[in-house]
């Protein structure tokens, strides 16, 4: 197959978001990290008598629930939305400026252990010369995934980029794929190889609108029963070069 355009999944994929390197936090005998201190802290002002345990506690239920509802329907939760949800859980009268702190705390510490490896960048720079590029990803806040990418200095390198926050669903619903091919004037799903790191997702959402696979798949894990192959199954991005013939 000659395909026309790669279209990339973003975190784990492009740049990878190293989980292990957000802040510890202490809180009743327990260590996590997360950047719930830095969101703490940005919030004292706004609600002095929150302390760090309940507002732990409340932040972490809205978590839990966005996760529910996207699990469930495939609705997208946006970040905004989820930081009123923790006013709620306060029992709080929501705070414009309260929340677009928060936002920013948080978005802030997240982009801190986002990067770009070193060869993913030459290797985005050969494709772009003779493929179509963009990048569809599941994120609530299309602002940082647009940062991140400027920031590695990639992002002029992409025809369109779709984030499920601006579109209302997340992957695999078909409608974030569709809205990408259709940005790219009406590419066919045929044409389009999709990249992504989660068979569940990535592999099997492309798959339900015509778009062949390539499934990065880091540490060999067994692909689940209920979902068809990729096409193409890698260990990393640099094993495109051989798919796509890229010297």
């Amino acid at each position: 197959m000659t395909y026309q355009a790669v279209l990339f999944d973003l975190f784990d994929t492009l740049v990878l978001f190293h989980r292990e390197r957000l802040p510890e936090i202490h809180v009743k005998g327990r260590t996590v990290r997360s950047t719930a201190g830095h969101l703490h802290a940005a919030f004292r002002p706004f609600a002095p008598h929150v302390e760090l345990p309940a507002f732990m506690d409340a932040l972490f239920w809205s978590w839990q629930e966005a996760e529910r509802i996207r699990s469930e329907a495939h609705r997208e939760v946006s970040a905004p939305e989820r930081f009123g949800m923790l006013f709620g859980r306060l029992e709080l009268e929501p705070s414009v400026e309260a929340r677009d702190l928060l936002l920013a705390t948080h978005m802030r510490e997240l982009s801190k252990v986002v990067e770009c490896p070193a060869h993913h960048v030459p290797l985005l720079k050969a494709l772009r010369e003779r493929y179509r590029l963009a990048v569809v990803s599941n994120f609530d806040y299309s602002p940082t995934c647009l940062a991140i990418l400027e920031r590695e200095g990639i992002a002029d390198l992409f025809e369109t980029i779709v984030i499920s926050d601006e579109v209302g669903w997340r992957k695999p619903k078909p409608v974030i794929f569709e809205i990408a091919l259709d940005r790219m004037r009406a590419l066919r799903p045929a044409a389009a190889l999709f990249v992504g790191d989660r068979a569940d997702i990535d592999v099997m959402g492309a798959r339900g609108v015509g778009m062949p696979t390539a499934w990065i798949n880091r540490e060999a894990e067994r692909l689940p029963t209920d979902i068809q192959p990729p096409d193409f199954e890698i260990r990393d991005l640099a094993d495109l070069r051989a798919i796509l013939r890229i010297p």
